[in-house]
């Protein structure tokens, strides 16, 4: 009953009082939430306002994955916020569909149709599937209100039941939540990961959409399996099917820059150089720390922590690149008198390998002057150590 109670009060926003009042919410602020809902009420009926309200908060927040274009004219369940793929990563998974030729997508699990979205933009047509009848009739919204209607198609149904051999590729995004929050085992996806790599093998080209913590054994041997991160946060893996088999690869957006596994093996531990690199995440899950070592001459300076440290300053869009300054090992005292010494206010805390939190640093500490730093709390060969610099030049 709950939920035909939601489509129904989802559907009452798509008429022309429900789209008044939108309107009218479009720039509200949530700490005046009560006064413009007793407001709105004087001349609304009280469930389609809170509904509107709740649109228009779901709204807001959206404009991170979506910009604030596209966010205002969409609409959006929680789940739909929540789970949709950020608009930059789906641009970019759509450029990679074109640019195998894909003329059309079955879109398994489409959600709020966020992915959908982004093929049809790429002149793709798209079947998109969702069993839940609310979450299917807000893609279709999603789709009308946007102009893509005529290349985006909306079926509620079962995507176990869908025959996808008519298209060109398949997409399956499954649902990694559940009534406890994030599901780290594959299999209990759903659809379980088994069932999306049938569905994927019996296609052309297939994408299959994981978390970026997939164990590499998990993934199939026929599959290539890509880290994508925008702007330095790690966002999804995806399992490509018809393109390179075996391959790892690492995408960092919004600049595009892809590193490939070349089967390197592990780069040797070294002491610490001028410089060390921080791969970005999505490297670090690639497993392509080694390529970026390579690529800069370096090693790391312990063998199960991703920091590479070289002599030389290499320009890579792979890693951030830092000059070390200072090498000591781990002691409160002493970092807080050399930075009080450099009269350091401004305190970047990084860490990898440390169980001490970077806020408990900057409390201890106490910077103050007016000059800058950063600290990274890591291991040297083993030994807990505070490694000093600043950012330097030539690093993404």
């Amino acid at each position: 009953m709950g939920r035909v109670t939601d489509l129904a009060h989802f559907t009452a926003l798509l008429t022309p009082e429900g789209q008044a009042l939108l309107a009218a919410l479009r720039d509200y602020e949530p700490a005046q939430e009560l006064a413009v809902v007793s407001r709105l009420r004087r001349d609304h009926p009280a469930e389609l306002v809170t509904s509107a309200v709740g649109q228009a908060r779901l709204r807001q927040r959206a404009v991170a994955k979506f910009g604030a274009e596209d966010a205002y004219r969409m609409y959006f369940t929680p789940n739909g916020v929540e789970q949709s793929t950020r608009a930059s990563v789906g641009t970019y998974r759509a450029a990679r569909f074109k640019a195998l030729g894909i003329g059309s997508v079955a879109d398994l699990c489409s959600g709020i149709g966020g992915d959908a979205i982004a093929l049809a933009r790429a002149g793709i047509s798209v079947l998109a599937v969702d069993r839940d009848p609310l979450t299917a009739v807000v893609a279709r919204a999603n789709a009308e209100a946007l102009g893509l209607g005529e290349l985006i198609e909306v079926r509620e149904a079962d995507v176990t039941a869908i025959d996808t051999s008519p298209y060109d590729a398949v997409f399956v995004d499954p649902a990694r939540r559940g009534g406890r929050g994030r599901i780290f085992d594959p299999e209990a996806y759903s659809p379980p990961l088994s069932w999306a790599v049938e569905a994927a093998r019996k296609a052309p080209h297939a994408a299959l959409k994981v978390a970026p913590g997939i164990p590499h054994e998990a993934v199939p041997a026929e599959a290539e399996a890509e880290w994508i991160s925008d702007g330095g946060d790690v966002k999804e893996a995806v399992l490509w099917f018809g393109t390179e088999p075996g391959a790892r690869r690492a995408t960092l957006l919004p600049s595009g820059a892809g590193i490939v596994g070349r089967g390197l093996p592990d780069p040797a531990v070294r002491p610490v150089g001028r410089y060390l690199y921080e791969p970005d995440g999505a490297v670090i899950r690639a497993h392509l720390v080694a390529e970026v070592a390579e690529d800069v001459s370096g090693g790391l300076i312990d063998e199960t922590i991703a920091y590479v440290t070289a002599d030389e300053l290499v320009p890579t869009p792979y890693a951030a690149a830092y000059e070390i300054t200072d090498e000591l090992p781990f002691n409160l005292k002493k970092l807080k008198a050399l930075l009080r010494e450099r009269e350091v206010g401004t305190l970047t805390v990084k860490k990898r390998g440390s169980a001490v939190e970077p806020e408990e640093i900057r409390r201890k500490v106490k910077p103050k002057g007016p000059n800058s730093a950063t600290v990274l709390l890591t291991r040297v060969a083993g030994a807990p150590t505070m490694l000093i610099g600043r950012p330097a030049g030539g690093g993404r």
